[in-house]
């Protein structure tokens, strides 16, 4: 009984808020999310980089919004009463993520947590962190934000090129 409480202790529990993008659910850390707002208009913003879709006013605010869908090099998420913006701070940065929807806050246990797979990670692949297993459903994909920034970074380079 003691060695169940003992590694209990070491279990530590992840809140993942989950969205739904192009088909797949993918989680963020409930610590980085300001807030979720419902969908609405983007202003463009010229001469941004093309992973930044545009701005939007939240409150005196304002925030710069990436598609999710088009930063991990899929189909953008199409206008919908579902779409979200999920305003996110990583690094004191403060920025807007679309996504189709706004699926669940789960709840993942360290035993639930994987690392992605070594074939993906080895060939560059670093847009997923870790990877929560849930049975009898699909995956969970834990975005790096990181790694989203990065290549919101990378990509202004190479259009400056």
């Amino acid at each position: 009984m003691a060695e169940a409480t003992a590694q209990s202790a070491f279990d530590v529990t992840v809140e993942l808020a989950c969205f739904g993008v192009n088909g797949q659910v993918y989680g963020v850390d409930v610590l980085q999310i300001r807030e979720i707002v419902r969908w609405q208009e983007v202003t463009p913003l010229p001469k941004a980089p093309s992973l930044i879709e545009g701005v939007i006013d939240l409150r005196g605010d304002v925030v710069p919004v990436v598609d999710l869908g088009v930063a991990l090099g899929g189909a953008p998420v199409e206008d919908s009463p579902k779409a979200r913006i999920a305003v996110l701070e990583v690094d004191d940065m403060v920025f807007g993520l679309r996504v189709a929807l706004a699926v669940d806050v789960i709840s993942a246990g360290a035993s639930a947590i994987d690392e992605p797979p070594a074939l993906a990670t080895q060939s560059g692949y670093d847009a997923v962190r870790a990877v929560v297993r849930r049975p009898g459903d699909t995956p969970v994909m834990v975005l790096s934000l990181e790694h989203l920034l990065e290549s919101v970074y990378r990509s202004a380079r190479e259009e400056g090129a």
